[in-house]
C-alpha cells in the first residue's frame, strides 16, 4: 500500500483527496496518467457530463441516461434498462472492477459522444464521479 501511495503522490493524484476511491480507480488513474493525462479536472467533467453532442442525429450527454442526481438510478435512453446509481455513497459496488470501468467508459463515451473518451477525460470523469 505504501508503494501505491508513493506512486500516486509522485503522479500528483493525491493533491485533491477522492472520498470514495477504490484500488481499481487508483490503478486506473495511474494508467491514465501513463497514457498522457494531466491533473484531474472534476469541474471540467461536471461540465462535460451535461454537454450535449449530436450522435446519429440525436442529442446525447452522459446525463441523458445517468441523470444529474448520482444517488438515483438512471435509465438507458433506448432500451429503458435501469442504470444503478453512480454514487458510491449509495452503490458500494460502483467503481470496484477495472474491467467493468473500462468497458463502460468505452461503451458510454461512444454512445454519448460518438467516440471513445481520452485518458484525460476518463481521469476527469472518474475523479468527478468518485466525489459524488
Amino acid at each position: 500500500m505504501k508503494k501505491l501511495t508513493a506512486m500516486l503522490l509522485a503522479f500528483g493524484l493525491l493533491a485533491a483527496p477522492v472520498a470514495f476511491a477504490t484500488p481499481a480507480t487508483d490503478s486506473l488513474l495511474v494508467k491514465y496518467k501513463s497514457e498522457g493525462a494531466g491533473k484531474a479536472d472534476p469541474a471540467k467533467a461536471e461540465q462535460d457530463w451535461m454537454r450535449e453532442v449530436s450522435v446519429d442525429g440525436e442529442l446525447m450527454a452522459c446525463a441523458t441516461c445517468h441523470g444529474s442526481d448520482f444517488a438515483k438510478s438512471g435509465k438507458h435512453h433506448k432500451t429503458g434498462k435501469v442504470i444503478e446509481p453512480m454514487s458510491r455513497k449509495v452503490n458500494a459496488e460502483r467503481f470496484t472492477d477495472v474491467k467493468k470501468i473500462e468497458k463502460w467508459f468505452k461503451r458510454n463515451c461512444k454512445d454519448a459522444w460518438g467516440r471513445e473518451c481520452t485518458a484525460q477525460e476518463k481521469t476527469d470523469f472518474l475523479t468527478f464521479l468518485l466525489a459524488q
